[in-house]
């Protein structure tokens, strides 16, 4: 099991006397399980699992009220990858030119979902 995807599991059940009924759960997924790139497999595969994972979740947190979901953004300017989307501009041209928005991701465009 991924460290990340047992930090995930093993955090929320800790967690779960803690929330409320009613509550929510935000897990962080990537744009990353829908297509492949070299070098990446162990990472979206985690991933994966975390969008199972919130399926799971949902469905036994439910009769609680808790409403348990997955963001899963595309490329975000941030240090992932040792900021290389951010700081290489070859990069930052190539993904931009994927997005529908015609420009990279930025932590603001997620941070107001999560919160």
């Amino acid at each position: 099991m991924n460290i990340h995807f047992k930090g995930v599991f093993f955090l929320t059940q800790r967690l779960l006397s803690l929330i409320a009924d009613g509550g929510r759960i935000v897990n962080v997924s990537t744009g990353l399980t829908r297509f492949a790139l070299p070098g990446f497999a162990a990472y979206a595969a985690m991933k994966g699992a975390i969008e199972t994972l919130t399926k799971y979740m949902a469905k036994e947190l439910g009769p609680r009220g808790i409403a348990v979901n997955v963001i899963a953004p595309g490329a975000i300017e941030t240090d992932f990858g040792g900021g290389a989307v951010r700081d290489n501009a070859q990069m930052n041209s190539f993904v931009a030119g994927q997005t529908a928005l015609g420009r990279v991701g930025l932590p603001d465009d997620i941070g107001g979902v999560i919160a």
